[in-house]
């Protein structure tokens, strides 16, 4: 076991089996040791392709478009532009570098805020954008705000996808959901699954017609902590976008019938693992966003019903504009064109993820 598996270990064997969501939040990001905290190449040479480490030309098209929005929406006063799951900054930095280059104008209005709680990771991100230093701030998390309110842009790209997930397996018999726990035996992580029913804070309720029809050990993931993160995000927006970038689904109820036995993986040098459990810390854990929560959560917040689309068409509309008025964007080159097919063909990255927003323009004090 690595150092970490033995710190779980020690957890499970002082207060028994534990909820494979604490299990995967010490995975992904237990200081020091969690996936997530150490340095890791992503691309070609890593475990994973993320749309930033295609190249420059994902934050270029993000930035055009939100310079876009900070034009129609924000004609004068200051203007945020919030981003949480930095990771190392990179996006950022190509962000920031395209509005340096061809929206210089709007730089000293902007305030890009980072939303980190991780020491390690912005300390990366602070190396990444030491030439930004003047335009950046950081904050631990959504609601280290306080009462000030967001004008501008709040936005996240593959970040719900790597928030820890409860999972749950429907026992027919019962007719009730049972939650899947994390123990050890002969020295290696195993699933056990609690014998008390799920709280109903976190499954859905089932009709009964479902009920009777649902298969036993049917895996529901669920993830309450983006939808409390997407309620609080939109509730500190005064005026302006909230926008994720991610893959997954919509589900009013969580339930995939596609997916009957969850959407929950490991990612190492590009190839899925079955083990979740395995080697914690050294490969990445994640699962399908429900982006149907996401959107019941702004719309309790009171955020517009806004956009669902796959990546392909909203990059694809960025680009329109960008060929239509070259003189505001820059040369489209042969490298630019290869960055793009792979963000948005939809054989490769622009049917992986879909873009959702949402937005609350309608009050005063623009």
């Amino acid at each position: 076991m690595n150092s970490l598996a033995r710190e779980i270990r020690g957890k499970i064997e002082r207060t028994g089996p534990i909820p494979f969501v604490q299990f995967m939040e010490m995975a992904l990001y237990a200081p020091g040791l969690g996936y997530y905290e150490q340095p890791r190449e992503i691309g070609r040479r890593g475990d994973f392709f993320t749309s930033v480490s295609v190249g420059p030309l994902f934050g270029q098209l993000l930035a055009f478009q939100f310079a876009e929005w900070m034009d129609g929406h924000f004609p004068h006063g200051k203007i945020q532009l919030v981003e949480s799951g930095a990771h190392d900054g990179r996006l950022a930095a190509d962000i920031l570098d395209w509005i340096c280059r061809h929206k210089r104008q709007l730089l000293p209005r902007i305030e890009y805020c980072i939303i980190e709680s991780s020491a390690t990771r912005r300390g990366w991100q602070e190396k990444t954008l030491h030439s930004h230093k003047c335009n950046v701030t950081w904050a631990t998390d959504i609601k280290s705000f306080g009462e000030r309110e967001i004008r501008g842009i709040i936005f996240s790209n593959e970040f719900f996808d790597a928030l820890p997930v409860h999972r749950f397996a429907w026992d027919a018999k019962s007719s009730q959901w049972r939650e899947w726990h994390v123990a050890v035996a002969d020295d290696e992580f195993v699933w056990h699954l609690d014998e008390k029913a799920a709280s109903s804070c976190f499954v859905p309720p089932m009709p009964k017609e479902l009920a009777d029809v649902l298969p036993d050990g049917f895996i529901l993931e669920v993830c309450p902590a983006a939808a409390e993160w997407w309620r609080t995000a939109a509730m500190k927006l005064r005026r302006g976008k909230l926008l994720t970038i991610d893959y997954g689904y919509r589900a009013e109820n969580g339930l995939r019938p596609d997916h009957p036995h969850g959407t929950l993986r490991a990612y190492s040098r590009h190839h899925s693992s079955a083990d979740i459990l395995a080697n914690p810390g050294e490969q990445d854990l994640t699962a399908d966003v429900n982006f149907s929560a996401l959107e019941q959560a702004g719309r309790e917040a009171g955020l517009s019903a806004g956009s669902f689309v796959r990546q392909s068409k909203f990059l694809n509309e960025i680009a329109t504009k960008t060929h239509a008025n070259p003189e505001k964007f820059g040369p489209w080159d042969e490298k630019t064109l290869r960055q793009f097919q792979t963000l948005a063909h939809p054989e490769q990255l622009g049917h992986v993820f879909h873009v959702l927003t949402q937005d609350r323009l309608d009050t005063d004090g623009a």
